[in-house]
């Protein structure tokens, strides 16, 4: 018994030194959180461009209560196209993809913290029902817009947490 213990004493100690630490740190009021909320994020043109606003302000947190300190401009490449061909050459396969390209700028200076693209695509049955297949269509836009959202506030936040680990130094 005091071997296991020794044993898992012994293995757990280069974890204790390693320099893992939570993006989140300080919960709400935190560098990270703080600085997200204090993100504005524009308008974004077309369908694809509201779902992803709405997206990103929701995962943002922006109240209105923090100050704006950052502006997010997003361009997005929304496309679909045909793969696969049946024999009586209709198209049965489709690929949605979305790709955002975006900046994080601070309004104070202009100057662009962060330029960086980010995407994710799905695939489309299609099938004999034209509305079936529109259906599909739409949402896998709306699955894609959710997963590149998500995909852009990470990043968003891993660049806080390093700009904050600098000011700290």
């Amino acid at each position: 018994m005091r071997a296991a213990v020794l044993l898992l004493a012994l293995a757990t100690m280069p974890l204790s030194a390693c320099a893992l630490q939570p993006v989140y740190a300080g919960g709400g009021d935190g560098a990270v959180a703080s600085g997200l909320s204090g993100i504005e994020v524009l308008p974004i043109e077309g369908q694809s461009g509201w779902l992803m606003r709405d997206a990103l302000i929701e995962r943002l947190g922006a109240s209105g209560a923090v100050p704006t300190r950052y502006r997010l401009d997003v361009r997005l490449d929304n496309r679909l196209e045909g793969l696969g061909l049946l024999k009586d050459d209709t198209i049965g396969r489709e690929r949605r993809t979305l790709r955002a390209r975006y900046r994080l700028v601070d309004v104070a200076t202009g100057a662009v913290m962060l330029d960086t693209t980010s995407g994710s695509d799905a695939g489309v049955d299609v099938v004999s029902s034209e509305y079936a297949t529109i259906a599909a269509e739409q949402t896998a836009l709306e699955n894609l817009t959710q997963v590149v959202a998500d995909r852009i506030v990470a990043t968003l936040a891993l660049k806080l947490r390093d700009q904050s680990r600098e000011a700290e130094r």
